[in-house]
């Protein structure tokens, strides 16, 4: 049996045509029945009339969501049935033969109620089904692509890193603890070590892939499981060739979703705003003494910014250069991890650099340490064992150019782009202190 998508059956007018999907809302109109079937490309109408009674019938006890194979005619809708809102929303097929193909149970709540959050999260099966949730997620994916194709046409190699490590890529402690063959193995933070490892391999390098921290927080902003974006790039001057690359990455993906994501962002209510050729640059404690000039808080010589301080930051790029972005540079050695350069010409800082946008850091990069001895300096000084890195090591034992590169979270990302609160709606099956798939007991 041949399958015509429903954005497709303005091309079959007086045609017969088989459409497949879901049930998406049904309306009985006394003599007539309306079901509006749903695929992965739209919503098309489908009429069953009375004179027809087996089939009208056996319409008459679809319900949301069941699925089904409908065969029809394409016809021309009456002038005062036709809908400006939906692609098909010209004709609608008059239905010849139904098959059901799945029921559904009763659903939990009816379509296009509001519902809370956590209610939301707990069917994630179905809710996701929504326009608005498919609509977030084909961004989210255009996202990614777009990622891949700009850093492929600039010659980065995608790899794949290990989520199972030996030792915490950041040398903390909150990270997840996995027993593994009698031996204490981590879910990777990040993919650091290793695509740092790759630049010596293939010189530039980017990875797609979930990373897992184990911090137990309970906000807006943070989830315990997320997409990291992450590439490293060989062969840089400093910190500002990251920075260069990371905005003409950004400045591709946001341009490109204005056309492509068009109908989707719209859907959603949201903005896209345009990168600037040069995304302004503050020094941390240049920032911090803006802070105190404009909000009277005194945050000069803390070694990072609290939450708020990244919303007044954006709201100055925003008031004094026009961006929605800013990068805040040279942060303290003490807060950076072990593989971050310092600034030889302002000791004690790092050529490192926080993206902070729409009020919330978005990317953290940095130049890293390339020569092997410094680098085995910098893990003893933070107290680490050198030892427990040997196989990190071993690239710079054998030869590492200077090199940096960033990581940006994608679900953080898509919920700055797209105006969502909180960064749970925007992640597809999001895990935190309370939730793995339904709310975990107490």
């Amino acid at each position: 049996m041949n399958r015509t998508y429903t954005q497709d059956i303005l091309k079959h007018e007086n045609q017969e045509v088989t459409l497949m999907g879901w049930v998406d809302v049904r309306r009985d109109h006394g003599k007539l029945l309306f079901v509006d079937v749903r695929d992965r490309t739209g919503v098309a109408q489908v009429v069953f009339t009375a004179k027809e009674k087996e089939l009208y019938d056996q319409a008459n006890e679809l319900r949301s969501e069941w699925v089904i194979s409908v065969t029809g005619i394409v016809q021309k809708r009456p002038d005062n049935m036709k809908n400006p809102n939906i692609v098909t929303g010209e004709v609608e097929l008059k239905a010849l033969r139904i098959d059901i193909l799945a029921k559904a149970k009763e659903l939990p709540f009816e379509k296009d109620t509001e519902i809370n959050l956590d209610t939301y999260l707990d069917n994630l099966p179905l809710t996701l089904r929504t326009p608005r949730s498919q609509a977030l997620f084909k961004v989210q994916a255009e996202i990614t692509r777009l990622y891949r194709d700009f850093l492929t046409q600039e010659g980065f190699v995608e790899f794949q890193a290990p989520k199972l490590i030996g030792e915490d890529a950041e040398g903390g402690a909150n990270s997840f603890s996995v027993e593994y063959f009698g031996h204490m193995a981590h879910l990777a933070q990040s993919p650091q070590l290793y695509k740092q490892i790759m630049v010596g391999v293939f010189e530039r390098v980017f990875a797609v892939g979930n990373v897992y921290r184990a911090e137990k927080h309970s906000t807006t902003r943070h989830i315990n499981e997320y997409t990291s974006l992450d590439i490293e790039m060989g062969f840089i001057h400093d910190h500002r060739d990251v920075m260069k690359l990371e905005t003409q990455l950004l400045a591709h993906i946001l341009d490109c979703l204005q056309i492509s994501s068009k109908k989707q962002v719209a859907l959603i209510g949201a903005t896209i705003p345009r990168v600037p050729q040069h995304i302004p640059e503050v020094k941390l404690r240049d920032a911090q003494a803006i802070i105190k000039k404009l909000h009277g808080v005194d945050c000069v010589n803390e070694p990072d910014l609290e939450p708020q301080h990244e919303r007044w930051l954006c709201e100055y790029a925003a008031q004094e250069y026009g961006s929605d972005f800013i990068f805040i540079t040279h942060f303290p050695v003490s807060k950076r991890p072990f593989y971050t350069y310092e600034d030889e010409n302002d000791p004690g800082y790092t050529k490192g650099f926080d993206l902070l946008f729409r009020g919330v850091e978005i990317t953290t990069g940095a130049q890293r340490i390339h020569g092997y001895d410094t680098l085995v300096a910098s893990l003893e000084k933070k107290g680490l064992d050198p030892e427990k890195f040997r196989f990190y090591l071993q690239a710079f034992k054998y030869g590492m150019p200077p090199h940096g590169g960033f990581g940006m979270g994608l679900e953080r990302l898509t919920a700055k782009l797209l105006g969502i609160e909180n960064i749970k709606e925007a992640t597809l099956f999001p895990r935190d202190i309370n939730r793995i798939d339904n709310l975990l007991s107490t």
